[in-house]
């Protein structure tokens, strides 16, 4: 049987009470934690804010990029996610300096979510709120839609680690439209009390986006409006690099052209490295 692809699902309950997403982020995140080399709770807490900053852009900006940030709770070490309206995601982990090897990201009371989304007119939205001390990553973004964007949303997202690492990551976004009432409310309350456990969804052979989409509607009408195709990418490249180093004082990037030395850059994201020659350098000038 072939494994399901990852891809994000959009849909609308026929009586216009529910607008629901789901996604099945397995491979991108399996991309993600790899190049990471991330492990144990802090490559699930990475799987997890990935998957949730998908849902959060296709709720709130689906043509535009959204950025999640994760401080752990002990104010040291950071979880990056960033994802972009052509699918395509990437995640960076920062244990901060210093840190022992083995150390993770505790994500809990006391740490703080941070997402920033691209406006139609070039700006930021940015919301900051705390992670509540119990509901994880899931709970951090269910605070964040009902404060930052005033919008009511249920929300659950779960990453599955085994010896061979990701096993399976997605999730799912139920946001209450305003014409929802009493009856479809306590119906909807009731299907995802089945759903507190994502993880045993997940870990079905076969799991896909629309197959969390039919268990999260079984027995509610609804129109499918689309897909899309999610995947693991960065988007660096040799002019990204040479644009942020033309965005240095000149006088840095004079020096380094007297420095005469080939400049070695790594990107943090994807690990490829990248040389700019003196020749390159003095280019910019």
């Amino acid at each position: 049987m072939l494994r399901p692809s990852d891809s994000v699902v959009r849909a609308i309950t026929i009586d216009g009470a529910f607008r629901v997403i789901t996604a099945l982020t397995t491979d991108t995140v399996r991309g993600a934690i790899a190049v990471q080399s991330a492990t144990g709770a802090t490559a699930q807490r990475l799987g997890e804010l990935i998957t949730g900053a998908i849902l959060v852009r296709e709720a709130m900006a689906p043509n535009l990029r959204v950025q999640a940030i994760v401080k752990g709770a002990t104010g040291h070490g950071t979880l990056v996610a960033d994802s972009h309206p052509d699918g395509t995601s990437r995640g960076l982990v920062n244990l901060g300096k210093g840190a022992a090897e083995g150390s993770t990201v505790e994500v809990g009371a006391g740490s703080l979510l941070q997402i920033m989304r691209t406006l139609p007119s070039g700006m930021l939205h940015q919301g900051v709120v705390e992670v509540p001390a119990e509901g994880g990553i899931s709970g951090g973004l269910m605070t964040y839609m009902q404060e930052s964007e005033q919008v009511v949303s249920m929300i659950a997202v779960a990453t599955l680690l085994g010896a061979d690492g990701v096993g399976a990551s997605g999730g799912y976004l139920v946001q209450l439209l305003p014409e929802v009432e009493r009856g479809p409310l306590m119906v909807m309350t009731e299907r995802l009390k089945d759903f507190e456990r994502l993880d045993d969804v997940l870990a079905h052979e076969g799991a896909s986006a629309d197959v969390l989409l039919e268990e999260l509607l079984h027995g509610m009408p609804f129109s499918r409006l689309d897909d899309s195709p999610l995947s693991f990418s960065c988007r660096c490249s040799e002019l990204r690099v040479m644009a942020t180093l033309a965005s240095l004082p000149r006088r840095d990037v004079e020096e380094m052209v007297e420095d005469g030395k080939v400049l070695d850059i790594r990107c943090d994201y994807c690990g490829k490295d990248y040389q700019v020659s003196p020749s390159q350098l003095r280019s910019l000038l």
